[in-house]
């Protein structure tokens, strides 16, 4: 994949990227099309606390798995003019993005913000107990993903790298070639290429790396244990752990972007409308009555 090729490949890929919604561990999170946010879910952090936001292009949400002693999140917004604005838990300074300039795309992971700029380079905030953060040295960087404890970086020529927690060779994706997007959950990663198939490696306790009979992808979102595709045909398909019902999208039509949180998938559809499965406790799938929702 050459320069030139890959960048438009990938380019013509982020317009099926999530970008505009975002589902997080309790909350979940929209951009819309005047440049507002929109979240819903749990706020005890102040995750939620969006309204202010404007001139905002793309929207994350931090994930991290189900446990007792999880939960906390923020939500991170990359603005037209390269800055970023993050808010909610700030334990490890993971909302501290307020100096960032030239960003091309941001990405919320558990305790950490990781950013791309114009140049290819990559910036991180946050909780670095493993290497998560470690993304000083790379260069060429398109997008990136971030898990619980791992990061992974895209580049422009379609190859893959990874920094941080690797228990379960997560990071093990050197060999990766032809990628045009990325996205990783909560002890797996998984790789969209360019022909439409999805590799994936790491955690499979749940079957959420089964994606090897996957076809016609366009884009990808991996949740804490669960694994969901877009088709081109603009249905949804997923695998994995199912315990919340987050799996069940198979009468989803005309999709045009996914994300994937710990225990629930939320949808966009053509018409701006969202759609939404998986636990609700917090609110974060009262999401029926949005629309006007960016679709890029």
């Amino acid at each position: 994949m050459d320069y030139n090729s890959g960048e438009k490949a990938w380019f013509d890929t982020k317009q099926l990227r999530n970008s505009t919604i975002a589902a997080g561990r309790r909350h979940t999170a929209r951009l819309r099309s005047d440049g507002t946010v929109t979240a819903v879910g749990d706020n005890n952090y102040g995750q939620c606390n969006v309204s202010d936001w404007n001139h905002i292009v793309a929207v994350d949400a931090g994930n991290v798995h189900m446990a007792t002693n999880t939960g906390n999140a923020h939500t991170v917004g990359l603005k037209s003019d390269g800055t970023a604005v993050a808010t909610g838990w700030n334990k490890h300074g993971q909302c501290n993005v307020n100096e960032w300039r030239d960003m091309v795309a941001v990405s919320a992971g558990w305790c950490r913000t990781v950013g791309v700029k114009s140049d290819g380079t990559v910036v991180a905030v946050g909780r670095n107990n493993e290497g998560e953060c470690n993304v000083n040295s790379w260069r060429d960087i398109v997008a990136v993903t971030t898990g619980d404890w791992h990061t992974v970086g895209l580049k422009l020529d379609g190859t893959v790298i990874a920094v941080g927690n690797n228990k379960y060779g997560q990071c093990n994706v050197n060999d990766w070639s032809d990628i045009l997007a990325v996205s990783a959950g909560y002890l797996h990663t998984v790789g969209l290429r360019s022909d439409g198939t999805v590799v994936a490696v790491g955690r499979n306790k749940e079957g959420e790396c089964d994606v090897k009979g996957w076809r016609d992808v366009v884009a990808i979102a991996a949740g804490s244990y669960h694994t969901v595709a877009l088709k081109s045909d603009g249905t949804v398909i997923a695998v994995g752990s199912n315990k919340h019902q987050q799996c069940v999208i198979s009468e989803w039509q005309d999709i045009r972007a996914i994300s994937a949180g710990c225990t629930h998938t939320i949808g966009l559809k053509s018409d701006g409308t969202m759609v939404a499965v998986g636990d609700n406790d917090y609110g974060q799938c009262d999401v029926i009555e949005w629309n006007n929702i960016m679709n890029k």
